[in-house]
């Protein structure tokens, strides 16, 4: 009986053990097998959201009125300013092609660089055939009356070389009526993004992936994904070490196993137990890899995707007639001026802590994400009202305007926000984040620092502001229209005419006049303010030298100077229409001083060197102070002409205009006072000791033909003048 116990004994327990050994088997070869097919689907996941980035990425430039009518002009440096640099840069596209209607190369980049289209050559074979697939999907769409060539595309998997890369052919249309194009004649545009070994490093860095590579011949592993073109041919394979936790489980319960080998029912709990800490953690893998693909890095935000997903939810329901939402886009201002002064560490803690402060401000069922480096968008869902939406961007500006603790140093900035409502301004995501955006754009261009609610009139006002750019672009390109007219500015005694101030006088095509700073601004928006400067500076060096003025002053915008050459480009003119610096002035706003940044002040600092004298316009409605007025290169202050208009009334303005001309002599400067128009402004302005003023009373602007005219005796110098 005793051997039969221990025979039964013995045989129960080897019986027990080998089950438990042929079950600890299986189960580790099916964890293992389980969590190779998982990365594998990280890896497809990831392929596939490149090419739904890449295809995106491109329509965003391929479907556009610019894009047609520049590609079909040659104009290279536009196509690399927005189809082929600026891919690269922004969207880190590696080539980008644009073909001609009869598929030959008229621009070419890559890698960042603009080559000759003739380097097209070098990677023809590999994109061509996709090329004609597109064409065959335009030719198809023209015959039929209803088809759309806007949806048109044609992308698969290549071998560039001997690297796999996804390549995506899109026509180049127009985006709206106003461009036309006939069918058989788009231009194509062909981007292609290397799966080299940086988009590599990225599926694995962002799918938890480690050691990805790519294999040209099949690597006989099975964490490896095939990449197969549309034809079923395979270009190669990626592959990577794949996490094997049934195998780490065996080795790091190896003591346990040999030490319990005899008792077969503890091995087999502690088996399960076992695997069901390995499953625990395979799933809160996938929950964080799920999680990065939805959130911001930086701040644990929504980002862009998820963003999108909860505005089309939230609008679904308004949709259906339940309640309304309001959409805010937030923009950080100023940010960049943190960044350039206290660095890009400094920058990224402030934009976490702004997220922080965005989210106290909202009601947990809200949302708020990040959508770019320093953009926010917040989804307020089930509102009364707008009262709501504009009571919640009050308390963001007053959150945000609060100092900003960053290692050791503080920081203040502002916002601007632009709110648009569902349903009133739709309900779809497009439409309504494009108000948005308008609105947004609005409260910028009204000083920053504030709300703006959009309203139905935007649209017309940007439509406005497109036909001047239009209208602007073609003045530009005629050489035509565009004149300057000059305001004489006089010595204190009213008589002597001692220089003359060029505004902007522009004869537009569709009749009527628009007023000069409108202009510049409009310029300023649209990449125009390069050019148009250009043109207001050689017109007034010519003025200068076809005349006997002391010296003729003009108004440069801070987007101009922020251009690195402003200064040379400045000198440059002056010198080849034969004018000293010295009969030069600048006329520059308060403002610059503080968003003007580094490189406007240094290219006055260089003018400046050069003999041109700075002359600080408005003064006393901007945002200087007497630290900044010392600080910088200003050699003249101009009284604004709302101080001038109320001297001789009971208001203090004569105190301020006397303030300002003792400021002035105190910092060595001369003082000029503009928009005089009565004799007792005159008057007043001469006793409070004014070096110079200019306005309505003493002369009107000047066209330049009027200018030239004048007898050269009524060209005089006042003492000390410049």
């Amino acid at each position: 009986m005793t051997f039969q116990v221990t025979l039964a004994v013995i045989t129960a327990a080897a019986f027990s053990f080998v089950l438990v050994l042929a079950f600890g088997v299986y189960a580790v070869i099916s964890v293992d097998r389980t969590a190779v097919e998982r990365q594998k689907t990280f890896v497809r996941s990831g392929l596939a959201e490149q090419v739904d980035n890449l295809i995106r990425e491109q329509q965003s430039v391929t479907v556009w009125d610019d894009a047609v009518v520049n590609a079909k002009a040659g104009n290279q440096d536009w196509m690399a300013e927005n189809l082929g640099e600026w891919m690269h840069s922004y969207y880190g596209h590696d080539r980008v092609y644009i073909l001609d209607d009869r598929n030959r190369p008229v621009h070419v980049m890559k890698d960042g660089r603009t080559l000759p289209p003739a380097a097209f050559g070098e990677e023809a074979a590999a994109v061509m055939p996709l090329v004609l697939k597109l064409r065959g999907q335009l030719d198809r769409a023209a015959s039929n009356a209803g088809g759309s060539v806007t949806s048109a595309v044609a992308e698969d998997l290549v071998l560039i070389g001997k690297t796999p890369a996804i390549v995506s052919v899109q026509p180049i249309v127009p985006s709206t009526d106003r461009v036309a194009q006939e069918a058989g004649a788009e231009y194509v545009d062909v981007s292609v993004q290397l799966i080299d070994a940086q988009l590599i490093g990225w599926i694995g860095q962002h799918f938890l992936v480690e050691g990805a590579v790519f294999s040209p011949a099949d690597p006989q592993i099975a964490a490896s994904v095939p990449l197969v073109d549309s034809a079923g041919r395979t270009l190669g394979y990626l592959t990577w070490q794949p996490v094997r936790p049934g195998f780490m489980l065996v080795k790091q319960a190896a003591p346990a196993l040999i030490a319990a080998g005899l008792l077969g029912v503890a091995l087999l709990a502690f088996l399960l137990r076992r695997l069901r800490r390995t499953s625990q953690q395979l799933h809160t893998s996938e929950n964080d890899a799920q999680y990065l693909a939805f959130h911001d890095t930086l701040t644990g935000l929504p980002n862009r995707a998820l963003f999108e997903d909860r505005l089309s939810r939230a609008l679904a329901t308004v949709r259906r007639g339940r309640g309304r939402m309001a959409l805010l886009c937030v923009d950080l201002d100023r940010f960049k001026h943190v960044n350039d002064t206290l660095g890009h560490q400094a920058g990224d803690l402030l934009v976490k802590q702004a997220a922080t402060r965005l989210g106290d401000a909202i009601r947990e069922v809200d949302t708020v994400a990040r959508v770019g480096g320093d953009e926010f968008a917040i989804i307020l869902v089930d509102i009364r009202d707008l009262r709501t939406a504009e009571d919640v961007s009050e308390q963001i500006l007053a959150d945000l305007r609060e100092p900003f603790e960053l290692m050791g140093d503080q920081a203040f900035i502002s916002a601007s926000i632009g709110i648009a409502i569902a349903p009133e301004f739709g309900a779809e995501p497009e439409e309504l984040l494009r108000k948005a955006d308008i609105a947004l754009y609005e409260a910028k261009r009204r000083g920053r620092g504030c709300y703006q609610v959009f309203a139905g009139d935007m649209d017309d006002i940007l439509k406005h502001k497109l036909l001047i750019e239009r209208e602007l672009r073609q003045a530009l390109e005629d050489d035509g229209g565009i004149d300057l007219a000059y305001q004489p500015v006089f010595a204190m005694d009213g008589r002597t005419v001692v220089g003359a101030e060029a505004t902007l006088d522009w004869s537009r095509a569709g009749g009527g006049k628009l007023p000069g700073g409108q202009l510049v601004a409009i310029a300023a928006e649209r990449g125009l303010i390069g050019a148009l400067t250009e043109r207001m500076l050689r017109a007034a060096a010519g003025s200068a030298a076809e005349s006997e003025l002391p010296w003729i002053a003009m108004a440069l915008s801070p987007a101009f100077l922020r251009r690195e050459t402003a200064a040379q480009r400045v000198l440059s003119i002056l010198a080849e229409a034969g004018v000293q610096p010295s009969r030069f002035q600048v006329e520059i706003g308060e403002n610059l001083f503080v968003d003007g940044g580094d490189a406007a002040l240094a290219a006055l600092t260089t003018m400046r060197k050069a003999g041109i004298r700075i002359s600080l316009d408005d003064f006393g409605t901007g945002a200087s102070s007497l630290t900044t007025l010392r600080r910088h290169p200003v050699d003249k202050l101009k009284i604004d002409r709302s101080f001038v208009r109320l001297l001789g009334g009971t208001d203090p303005a004569a105190a301020i205009v006397k303030a300002v001309a003792e400021l002035a002599i105190a910092l060595g400067m001369r003082v000029a006072a503009e928009g005089v128009e009565t004799a007792e402004q005159q008057a007043l302005l001469e006793a409070l000791g004014c070096h110079e003023m200019q306005g309505p009373l003493l002369s009107p602007p000047l066209p330049t033909a009027q200018l030239l005219n004048r007898k050269r005796a009524t060209w005089h110098s006042a003492a000390g003048g410049r």
